[in-house]
């Protein structure tokens, strides 16, 4: 199954938008935290149909606010502070945090761990484990973007949104 993984949009909705036409045939969505503003996580459920499961980052400040907009749109869960995906071929683990992310890789339990915060890509294998950071949808350092991760051959794509 293709997994979009997304973090860090800061409220581009322009660039979310462009990443969410990108998504593709992608089955699950995962974002990293940093929507910032609950509009933002409604823009996603609302143009991604799948099951989308996200955590939240440092600046995301009305949780009140991101849950009911998660409650109403019916295909988002929230995990605060970490999310586990079930797969055929292993779990994979997300948050927000780097420091989170690197300690969930070393357990050697997760056949992936995805981390944002950053807003840079990172792509490496601890162990059997790949520890990956999308970048950000931001485009903060000047490369937005994400990536689409096939949790069936373990193989990463990484978009850039131009």
């Amino acid at each position: 199954m293709q997994i979009a993984v997304l973090s860090d949009s800061h409220d581009n909705i322009r660039n979310l938008e462009k990443a969410l036409n990108l998504v593709g045939d992608a089955g699950q969505l995962v974002f990293l935290g940093d929507f910032c503003a609950p509009f933002s996580l409604a823009q996603i459920a609302d143009a991604f149909p799948g099951p989308v499961d996200c955590v939240p980052g440092n600046n995301d400040g009305d949780m009140f606010l991101l849950m009911t907009v998660a409650f109403q749109a019916g295909n988002v869960t929230f995990h605060n502070p970490v999310g586990v995906l079930s797969t055929p071929t292993g779990e994979i683990a997300f948050t927000h945090y780097p420091e989170v992310g690197e300690g969930l890789a070393a357990t050697g339990k997760y056949r992936a761990v995805f981390s944002g915060h950053t807003h840079r890509f990172m792509q490496k294998q601890v162990g059997q484990t790949l520890w990956l950071n999308p970048g950000d949808i931001m485009g903060r350092y000047g490369e937005p973007g994400f990536v689409l991760y096939n949790s069936d051959t373990g193989a990463v794509q990484r978009v850039l949104l131009g």
